[in-house]
């Protein structure tokens, strides 16, 4: 099975709309929401591309609020609930391309550029560079470049130790020096260290704004998030937002958005 095929088999079977509609997906929705927004403001933006759209959460969204967006997704069952959420008023292109390859778009042709999905799918070190690099290069001098990760230490805590998979860990190889995570497409997910993603970074012609946990400690206490009464959870996310750009915190989220801006 080729690395499209899995990915395909995996969203085919993963609710990943329902996860951002729960009170703890929504915690990184609400998050990255807040800073899409900030970074719109500040560079007046009017185009958007999202490259790794999923099933269209953040990109249907920004269009019906007016935004153009293109729309940029692998997976074509994806697409295809994308698609059903719109009504034709939107100024939305939905595209199926792969990160790997923004050939069709012209050097700095947007306002702001989404990778909000591919870098939990690329597992070596070129096709991450490659596909940072597209997407700054398509991106507009000055503009802003939002990135997302999936963190290294949360998956060791929670999936290893707190769910009980560390004998499945060890059994099939899967840590490097340090308790860092091995990664291949057959796990779907490629996990980072914070030191990695500024590796990453320093490929290309950028500036860190912002680096945010866009989670923080929800992910470690799903059930107790989820049975939060609304005034208690409004408190939960208030709290999360004073503290989500706490860089000793930031390696302990599990996913984080890497907000850089073109130079």
């Amino acid at each position: 099975m080729n690395e499209y095929d899995i990915l395909t088999k995996h969203y085919e079977s993963h609710d990943e709309e329902g996860r951002l509609l729960s009170k703890h997906g929504s915690v990184e929705y609400i998050t990255t929401q807040k800073y899409i927004h900030e970074c719109a403001e500040a560079v007046n933006a009017k185009c958007i591309i999202e490259v790794g759209a999923g099933t269209g959460r953040y990109s249907v969204s920004l269009a019906k609020e007016g935004f153009d967006v293109t729309a940029v997704e692998l997976v074509e069952h994806n697409l295809d609930i994308l698609r059903q959420k719109l009504d034709g008023s939107e100024m939305l292109t939905a595209i199926q391309g792969n990160a790997l390859d923004l050939s069709r778009f012209a050097d700095n042709s947007f306002d702001m550029t989404l990778l909000l999905g591919p870098m939990y799918h690329l597992f070596t070190f070129e096709d991450k560079k490659k596909a940072l690099s597209e997407a700054v290069r398509v991106t507009k001098l000055g503009g802003f470049i939002l990135v997302a990760y999936c963190m290294n230490e949360p998956t060791i805590i929670n999936f290893g130790f707190r769910q009980g998979n560390l004998q499945y860990i060890l059994d099939n190889n899967m840590l490097l020096d340090e308790w860092h995570c091995k990664s291949d497409p057959k796990e779907i997910f490629e996990l980072y260290r914070t030191e990695d993603i500024a590796e990453l970074d320093a490929t290309v012609n950028v500036t860190r704004e912002k680096f945010i946990a866009t989670d923080g400690a929800t992910n470690y206490m799903t059930e107790c998030i989820d049975e939060m009464d609304d005034f208690t959870f409004e408190k939960w996310v208030d709290y999360h937002l004073s503290i989500c750009e706490r860089q000793d915190l930031i390696g302990a989220s599990h996913h984080t958005l890497d907000v850089l801006r073109k130079n």
